[in-house]
């Protein structure tokens, strides 16, 4: 467990040794579901990368305070900066998939400065449109036990129970998230990889993402937005990027 800012305890799981990556990941999952479980963590450490894999605030085996205090605006990019500070992270690479690559757009736009970002599971409207997406997960677990097969939570509310998520922590959580807004994306410098399923379009269209910033390629992989993180093109596309030199 790693301290952050407000003291709240982060669990942070670590694999193979080499280059420091960090991987953050998607909301109501964890480091297990998102980095361990297909595999994608391992191929990182096989190809000479020390993983680092957060569970966020309020995920996995971290902290999920239930106090508003605990989720001011940004927390989770808070959180990442905390963490790389007190990990002494001072030359390493970023990744985030969905609710993970917000945050990591969020932490390099307050000064967090890595090799190279991965953004995946992401599109332009989903960092700019956040009110919209967080609306629909809040109202999601306001109605968590009246959601049936054929709503359009159902997979959401599905996913809560797998992943047993805390959904007081969860809710608060979830208003806490900055949007990003285009102009803002001038600080992501960085050779970017915007790396989507070729059916994901839940956070708007990842394509144009990479258009906007300075200096991005976009990779396209096999699937949907859930399922895109099954999938070994997902580990096999960082592995390629990240070992690549420093320009995308």
């Amino acid at each position: 467990m790693v301290p952050s800012f407000d003291d709240t305890e982060l669990a942070v799981h670590r694999l193979g040794a080499g280059r420091p990556v960090l991987l953050l990941h998607g909301l109501f999952s964890n480091a297990e579901m998102n980095w361990i479980k297909f595999g994608h963590a391992q191929k990182l450490a096989d190809a000479g990368f020390k993983v680092i894999m957060p569970d966020l605030r309020a995920h996995g085996e971290s902290d999920a305070p239930h106090e508003l205090e605990a989720y001011p605006d940004d927390v989770l990019a808070k959180d990442a900066l905390a963490l790389v500070d007190a990990l002494g992270l001072d030359d390493f690479d970023l990744v985030g998939f969905s609710l993970g690559a917000r945050t990591a757009a969020r932490a390099v736009i307050s000064g967090l400065k890595p090799r190279k970002l991965v953004l995946s599971g992401m599109g332009l409207e989903g960092l700019a449109g956040w009110g919209k997406r967080s609306a629909f997960f809040i109202d999601a677990i306001d109605r968590f036990d009246e959601v049936k097969r054929g709503d359009p939570a159902f997979m959401a509310v599905s996913f809560m129970k797998t992943m047993k998520v805390d959904r007081v922590a969860a809710r608060l959580l979830l208003q806490s998230v900055a949007d990003t807004q285009p102009d803002q994306l001038a600080a992501l410098t960085m050779p970017t990889m915007v790396l989507c399923g070729d059916k994901d379009q839940d956070n708007g269209s990842a394509p144009k993402l990479a258009e906007t910033l300075a200096d991005a390629t976009y990779v396209e992989i096999p699937g949907t937005h859930m399922s895109s993180v099954t999938e070994g093109a997902l580990g096999d596309a960082l592995v390629e990027f990240l070992s690549g030199p420093a320009e995308a």
